[in-house]
């Protein structure tokens, strides 16, 4: 089973669909090893969530030997699918899992990153069970990096050293996320996105300074729970300072349950051997069914930009495509279904460079993540509205109350001029 990099991709012959580990979870040294083969091999597709560093595969000149087929972007592989190298595969995180098993994409190989097997044999999928479980029960060729470095997490991550055809011991540092200095715009996002969540919430938020803002909010309330997709160190301040109990969730009650993690070291040695975590099959984890079950979910997504009517774009600038569909869908509509839940776009008024995240119309060819009937709660700086219940007309008002104030006479002018009047 022991081997080396080179001889462990080795493997993989031309025309192979390989799944590849993503967030922290990353195989580098995997991918380094097969991007080393390009000479040799032709049409051999990538398929995977976000990864961390340089995505060696799709480095310019690689098109013939690799394609990457993203079911979410990262930055490493944005300017591939821009220039038609790789390509994106819109789906909601939650049925990911099915492509594999239900063979709609069906896999020949899966490379994973996992911690050092156990005295009973077993490894863990470590920070990022998500989509990998699915990979790995439905991959034939299963190839392992194999870190120290990698927290043993609880959960549906185990999978024991003999499924594994190579392994590849390595002893390289986890790709971490620090935080980012909140400004006075997400510390104000932040207070009026914590005033909607009531003691006994469920949460469900992602890694970025907006989360990290309202988690910084939440000092005063009491028995919150996580149930979310992924999460970050955000979260450990508030489970220390006993804010993040689990008390009243309903499903998996003291547990904190997710799919993937990314931050720090810090937070990769709280997972470790944790028994207060579960990470879990994303299909569960999003299943918008499972999530309602719990009270008071509360689920705070972002957006690129969102339209007088409540349309959200989340995944393109336009055309061009910026990250993926992900989890917004699962978990806005689990909390809009949870009873006392409310689902929650949080984003800036306006980009750094001026414009206006509340806009007239999405631009030419931005992709609609999140329908006008999916919106309930949207949050700026400048306040919080509820768009539930409210007609097209009583909509654009309601966003221009919180849309940056150098924009607001210039919406209230594309307002009148598609619905007639605004309400009083």
């Amino acid at each position: 089973m022991w081997t080396t990099a080179a001889a462990a991709v080795a493997r993989i012959v031309s025309g192979n669909r390989v799944f590849v580990h993503g967030g922290a979870a990353t195989p580098t040294v995997l991918l380094q090893a097969l991007a080393a083969r390009a000479a040799e091999l032709r049409g051999v597709e990538l398929v995977h969530l976000h990864t961390e560093g340089d995505a060696p595969c799709a480095a310019p000149g690689l098109a013939d030997s690799f394609h990457t087929n993203a079911l979410f972007l990262g930055a490493n592989i944005r300017d591939a699918v821009a220039r038609g190298d790789a390509d994106y595969v819109p789906a909601f995180l939650s049925e990911m899992p099915a492509l594999f098993r239900q063979r709609v994409l069906p896999l020949d190989v899966a490379l994973v990153h996992v911690s050092p097997p156990d005295r009973h044999g077993y490894c863990s999928l470590g920070t990022s069970v998500d989509i990998a479980r699915a990979a790995v029960d439905s991959a034939p060729l299963v190839i392992a990096q194999v870190n120290p470095r990698m927290p043993r997490t609880h959960g549906d991550g185990l999978v024991h050293r003999s499924r594994f055809a190579a392994a590849v011991e390595v002893d390289t540092p986890l790709p971490e996320h620090g935080h980012g200095e909140a400004g006075a715009e997400e510390r104000a996002i932040g207070r009026h996105t914590a005033a909607l969540v009531e003691d006994g919430a469920t949460l469900q938020m992602g890694i970025g300074t907006i989360p990290d803002a309202v988690l910084a909010a939440l000092d005063g309330h009491r028995d919150l729970g996580v149930h979310t997709e992924m999460f970050s160190d955000g979260v450990l301040r508030l489970v220390e300072r006993g804010v993040i109990t689990g008390r009243q969730k309903k499903v998996h009650p003291g547990k904190l349950v997710a799919g993937f993690a990314m931050g720090t070291r810090r937070l990769y040695d709280f997972l470790d051997d944790n028994p207060q975590v579960a990470m879990l099959d994303i299909s569960y984890v999003n299943d918008p069914g499972v999530i309602r079950r719990n009270p008071k979910v509360v689920a705070i997504n972002s957006a690129i930009e969102i339209d007088l009517t409540g349309q959200v774009c989340a995944d393109s600038i336009g055309t061009k495509m910026w990250s993926g569909v992900g989890g917004q869908m699962d978990f806005l509509r689990g909390a809009s279904l949870s009873p006392g839940g409310k689902p929650i776009l949080a984003l800036p008024s306006q980009t750094g460079r001026g414009i206006s995240r509340i806009t007239p119309m999405l631009k030419p060819g931005a992709g609609v993540v999140t329908t006008r009937a999916h919106v309930h709660w949207v949050v700026t700086e400048f306040g919080a509205v509820d768009l539930r219940g409210k007609n097209l007309r009583q909509r654009a008002k309601a966003l221009i109350s919180i849309a940056h104030p150098d924009h607001r006479e210039a919406l209230e002018r594309a307002a009148i001029e598609r619905f007639r009047k605004l309400p009083d």
